[in-house]
């Protein structure tokens, strides 16, 4: 294809936006885009984690599909949603002419392998006989699996998180290579270790309950005992089982959703997130993958997760890419979200990340950062929507039209990676600090009203949970319904004792 003539002043694409243009591709933006000048100006625009990047005259790649290739993957990243989209539609000749040029360059192997990893297909090329082996992803670059798997044919190291079914990418940002240098091990071991063995058991079962009614609160839902109770117990098994196993999948989202729910395979059905705005109009949020492609994109998933499980990846970014993963796929019609916030905790437990006998209530950090939570999520869902073709019948269900299986096997999970950092930070420095505290400064009350009065402990925990609910001090009318036998020295004592632990109690 020949490229327009480049007038004086003007710029045109290069890499993956000449790519889009030639094939006509509906594509998710690249975090980066390229265009070439007709000048000596080079000027970097950043707004929202999009870069828009304009390179002098001299950075012209040419006009074939490998020059543009070659440019995309030297200054635009690996973006394999794009790549997918134009091997299936662009001339293998063209590709395989490409390749046959540079047999041993570093780009045209590389492109090469993403070629056959993506479309399944062989490229008519004889497998390289020399030469040494080289990264599929930059280390420097991206978050990747460790030790690689070696291909002999392009002498490539398959470096990334996952298989051609589901393959995330992770870019290593200066907001992500901060937090990678945080030992958050560490950082939850020191806030721990001012407190003695016994109030970290009391405070794990609080955290257990506070995770759960957490996660059950972001969807806006009020559990029955039972089945809080059985959030609980699945959240004791985080750290024994590996639950991203399909099997296990269904049985966690059959013990956490009401049982008329209950599912026993992934859908076959078409759902999608959305509110009604008025009568038979809906506006939709969030369309998840089409039925027919759900098993071949959790079959990815689960393949993606054992190879970061043995690949040594990060444990936040092992969860970031697994659990946002698990929801933008949305597998089941019920218990999607909470199943995602489960496989959290799952991971970070099986990798070590937080230490034995401790669990960061993740939810209610997002539950407070409502606003960053819905962002980690319309990071992928916002870009997404505008290329889903869509209709609705009378009954609200949901047909896809056109074929969306790449957006959602190739995501760019590097915001959601970095909002998961922040928010097991906050968990660390605010949830975990400010549970603890109220756990030890409560146990501190309880001793000094027993010194007081020698009650019972379901009084003394009425009388706190009544000051609490006071401003400090015991109401009268609790007074004369649950306390009548206290003397008013005892009852002024025992209300100091509270202020002196909490104050006024919450503001």
């Amino acid at each position: 294809m020949n490229e327009p003539s480049l007038q004086d002043g003007k710029t045109r694409p290069a890499g993956y936006l000449a790519l889009i243009a030639r094939y006509q591709l509906d594509a998710i933006p690249n975090w980066h885009q390229s265009r070439v000048s007709s000048g000596t100006a080079h000027r970097v625009d950043t707004v929202d984690g999009l870069t828009k990047e304009t390179y002098p005259s001299r950075y012209w790649p040419g006009n074939t599909l490998g020059d543009h290739l070659e440019f995309a993957l030297k200054y635009d990243g690996t973006n394999l949603a794009i790549l997918a989209g134009v091997f299936q539609i662009a001339p293998q000749e063209e590709l395989t002419a490409y390749v046959e040029s540079k047999p041993r360059g570093k780009y045209a192997r590389r492109l090469w392998f993403l070629y056959e990893f993506l479309t399944g297909a062989t490229l008519p090329l004889d497998d390289l006989k020399t030469g040494g082996y080289i990264n599929l992803l930059d280390p420097d670059q991206y978050i990747t699996v460790a030790p690689p798997r070696q291909f002999r044919r392009q002498k490539v190291n398959d470096n990334l998180l996952g298989e051609a079914g589901f393959c995330p990418m992770i870019r290593k940002t200066e907001i992500l290579r901060r937090y990678l240098e945080v030992d958050l091990t560490e950082k939850c071991r020191n806030v721990v270790s001012d407190y003695s063995p016994e109030l970290l058991k009391r405070a794990l079962s609080y955290l257990y309950t506070k995770e759960t009614k957490s996660s059950f609160e972001i969807e806006h839902i009020k559990p029955s005992s039972t089945r809080t109770e059985r959030f609980i117990s699945m959240l004791h098994l985080a750290e024994k089982e590996d639950f991203c196993e399909k099997s296990h999948l269904i049985d966690l989202q059959n013990r956490i959703v009401d049982p008329r729910f209950k599912e026993s395979d992934y859908r076959t059905v078409q759902n999608y997130v959305g509110e009604s705005v008025e009568w038979q109009r809906e506006k939709v949020h969030f369309a998840g993958p089409k039925p027919e492609d759900v098993a071949t994109l959790m079959n990815g998933l689960i393949a993606a997760h054992k190879r970061m499980d043995e690949g040594d990846v990060s444990p936040v970014t092992h969860a970031a890419a697994v659990a946002y993963g698990f929801v933008f796929l949305h597998p089941f019609e019920d218990g999607n979200g909470r199943i995602h916030r489960f496989l959290i905790h799952n991971i970070l437990a099986r990798k070590g990340l937080t230490p034995e006998g401790i669990m960061f209530p993740v939810s209610a950090s997002m539950l407070k950062k409502p606003t960053d939570y819905d962002a980690s999520l319309e990071s992928f869902s916002r870009p997404l929507m505008p290329l889903v073709e869509y209709s609705l019948d009378e009954s609200g269900r949901m047909t896809v039209e056109n074929e969306t299986f790449n957006w959602y096997a190739y995501p760019d999970m590097t915001p959601q990676a970095e909002a998961l950092y922040g928010f097991i930070e906050n968990t660390i420095d605010t949830e975990l600090v400010e549970e603890l505290s109220f756990l030890a400064r409560y146990d501190e009350t309880k001793k000094a009203i027993q010194h007081i009065v020698d009650m019972p402990d379901r009084k003394i925990d009425l009388f706190i949970r009544f000051c609490f609910q006071n401003s400090g001090r015991l109401s009268a009318g609790k007074r004369t319904g649950q306390f009548e036998f206290l003397s008013d020295e005892e009852v002024d004592g025992m209300e100091k004792a509270f202020r002196e632990a909490y104050g006024n109690g919450p503001a």
